[in-house]
Parts: structure tokens; sequence; C-alpha cells
């Protein structure tokens, strides 16, 4: 499809602006902005409200007290146009204490930082979009609503309140654009995700001398029932596609403790006495609500058939919902691929949803009729102090974010009504 005066507009403008946006993704890498740093948070938000008022947005901030974060910025440019939805996050992984600390070149094309990928680089996309499409006049009949979350790296408690924001800015928006990094391939882009949630499984046992384990009295033990459990979970349920629920904790024994983050506990017992207690916490993810409500369904008719003399118990915590697959993710992909076709960049597919894990999109994704998600700067290692970015891609994910914005904004793939 050949471009139209104002994509061509849309094209100019990127690589005019491209330093300053080069810039300003040096500027946000260099802030802390570890999810438990606050101000370090608020101050990346400033940042991008200040060009975000430049581009004659709206913004407010989403103080994050009742969940015990930092808060979101929340930016709105209301038009006649179909509302759609951008999202990003201002956290990293890598709070004050962490040695990565600085944006550092590497050579003419690639540079590492805290978050340059994850995702600074995908904020900093939107924001340079927007600029090209303001600079082409076409960002005034745009309806856009951009949430940028302040703890997508370590969600606050209550979820529900957390992601408040992020579920109001869905209402009424016909489409929904994650940033995130993705797979890193620029090749690729995420029409789907699998959810991921947790669970807790403790078993108790009859206590006694190890020497009267299996009679009718003691039973098998706690250990041999929790081993049970775990090994019908495998396989009954280990080779279901995209279907995971990997135990991160176990303990066994005599007395045992877990605290209440399921991560660090304590356990005691003696070869010759037969196990009273285990505890197993793990997580569990998910292509769709539909396979979570079916997998927790065997998982507990699992737990129901105990070994003699023990009594197992399995609780669920939902957390991140999956994005499911649906055909208005397909259609929006469909215009991606078109539009990073027509500026020269090649096509876009979709990439294995078990390559990646949850993210922000998914608590909307079954709002809006469409939603893609991994538009954000290209590049590997991200979460360690290796977090690469290839700074040709900068230009290039700009470039195709605007010409996919026009054309929604526009009518491409025919936008449905909002859910």
């Amino acid at each position: 499809m050949a471009l139209s005066a104002t994509e061509h507009a849309i094209m100019k403008s990127v690589d005019v602006h491209n330093a300053d946006a080069l810039a300003l993704l040096i500027k946000v890498v260099n802030i802390n902005s570890g999810t438990m740093n606050f101000a370090g948070v608020r101050q990346v938000a400033e940042v991008l409200a200040t060009e975000l008022h430049s581009l004659d947005f709206k913004t407010k901030w989403v103080d994050g007290a009742s969940f015990h974060r930092a808060g979101h910025l929340v930016a709105e440019h209301p038009g006649p146009g179909p509302k759609i939805l951008l999202i990003g996050h201002l956290d990293t992984v890598f709070e004050p204490d962490h040695p990565f600390q600085k944006f550092e070149r590497i050579d003419d094309s690639t540079a590492k930082g805290p978050g340059i990928i994850d995702m600074k680089g995908g904020d900093v996309i939107v924001v340079a979009a927007l600029r090209a499409l303001k600079d082409a006049k076409a960002l005034d009949k745009m309806n856009i609503t951009i949430v940028f979350n302040g703890d997508e790296e370590e969600s606050g408690n209550p979820l529900e309140l957390a992601r408040a924001a992020l579920v109001d800015a869905a209402k009424g928006a016909t489409a929904a654009l994650g940033f995130e990094d993705g797979s890193g391939d620029p090749k690729t882009a995420m029409t789907s995700r699998r959810g991921a949630g947790s669970w807790s499984l403790k078993v108790t046992g009859t206590p006694s001398h190890s020497g009267q384990i299996f009679t009718p009295e003691v039973g098998a033990g706690a250990i041999f029932e929790a081993s049970r459990v775990l090994h019908e979970f495998y396989t009954q349920l280990g080779h279901e596609q995209y279907l995971t629920f990997s135990p991160g904790v176990a303990l066994g024994g005599t007395a045992v403790s877990l605290d209440s983050t399921g991560t660090v506990g304590n356990a005691s017992g003696k070869d010759n006495v037969v196990a009273q207690q285990m505890q197993v916490t793990g997580d569990l993810r998910t292509i769709s609500p539909e396979q979570f409500e079916k997998a927790t369904a065997k998982m507990k008719e699992i737990v129901l058939r105990p070994l003699p003399g023990t009594h197992s118990e399995i609780t669920f915590q939902n957390g991140y919902p999956p994005m499911a697959p649906t055909e208005g993710n397909r259609r929006l992909l469909a215009v991606y691929d078109q539009a990073s076709r027509d500026v020269g960049s090649g096509g876009v597919v979709a990439v294995d949803p078990a390559r990646a894990g949850a993210a922000d999109i998914s608590f909307v994704a079954n709002l809006v009729p469409m939603s893609i998600d991994a538009l954000g700067l290209s590049g590997h290692d991200d979460h360690t102090d290796k977090e690469t970015a290839d700074l040709r891609m900068l230009p290039v994910k700009t470039k195709r974010t605007a010409v996919l914005l026009l054309r929604l904004t526009n009518g491409a793939a025919a936008v449905p009504t909002a859910m």
C-alpha cells in the first residue's frame, strides 16, 4: 500500500526528531525508577508529562497510596476519532542499590541501560510517534488515552486498586496497544499473552515413628501425599499447550512454616518420623479464562483423592489475567503488519505466547475489541545488567506506531464498536 501524503510527513518528522527521541530515552533511563523508588517513578512521570503537555495532552497523576506504590500517569487527548488506549510503564526492576544505573553506549547501534527496553524505550516510542503525528497535522482528530503504570514490575496490592486506572481508561476504547519489548524480535508482535496466577498446596499426615509408615493407622505421610499430587499434576496436565504450573517452593517435615509471600520458610523433621506437614507453592499460567477454569478444576479433583492417613487442600490466587487470542487481535496485527511493510521495515507476525510473560495489557484485553502488545523498543537481556537496546529500531518502531495510529483513526481494520 502506498503511503499517503500525511504518512510521508510522519516519516520525515520521525527522522528529523530521532535525535530528540534518543535524548529523551537517555534522560529517562538515567533516572532510577525501581518500583519501590517512588520518587524516581514520579520523576520519570514528570519528564513524560512535560513532553505530552507540549502535544496538547491533559495529564493527571493517580496517587498509589491505596495500593502501596508510587502511582500512575494518565494522559488524555480527546478527539472525534475512535478511542485508542496506549499502555506503558514507568518502573523498572532496578532499585537504587543495584549497580546497573546508567545509559551506556556499546556501539553506534546499541546501548545498554536499566529499563532501556523494559520499557522506557516503549514509552519514548509513544511520545515520539505522537509528536510525528502532531507535526503532520494529524493529531488533532485523534482520541488517545495513555496509561503509564508505576508498578508493572512489582504490582501494588490490592491488585484491583492498582489496575483500576487502567481498566477505567479502557472504557469506550476500540483498540489497546501495549509497548512492552515482547520477544525482542522486531519482526513479531503479540496477539495473546498467558495470564499468571499462583497456587498453594497444604498437606497434613499422621505423625508417627517411621517404622509405622504405610500401616492402616498411620498411612503414607505428608511428603508422599504431596509427591502424589505433584506427580498427577504433571502426568494429567503437563502436556497441555500453553498451560504451566511450576512448583517453586516445597517444604515438608514434622513442622513447616512459610511466610505470607510464599517465598521464605523453614522445615524441620527427622528421618525416623513420618512427615506431618508439607507445603508447596507455585505459579499457574494459562492462555485463556477457559483454560484457567479447566486446569484449576482438574487440580482440585486430583487433590481430593488423598493417600491413606493424609489430607490435602489447594488454593488459587488470581494475578495477571490472560490476553486470549481473538479475531479482533489478529485483525489489529494485520493493520500493524501492513503499516510496517509500508514504512519499509518488513512484515510482522504473532509471536508464540509461550515466549513471553504477563503484562498490563492483559487487564483490558477483555474490555476492548482489539489488542496487541510488544510494540516497544527491541533488544535483549531485559531484567539483567546486560539489558540492551537496538537503537536502529527506535525510528522504525516509531514510524510503525504513528502510521498505525493514523490508520486506526481513519477506520482501518473496520474498527468495531467498543465492548
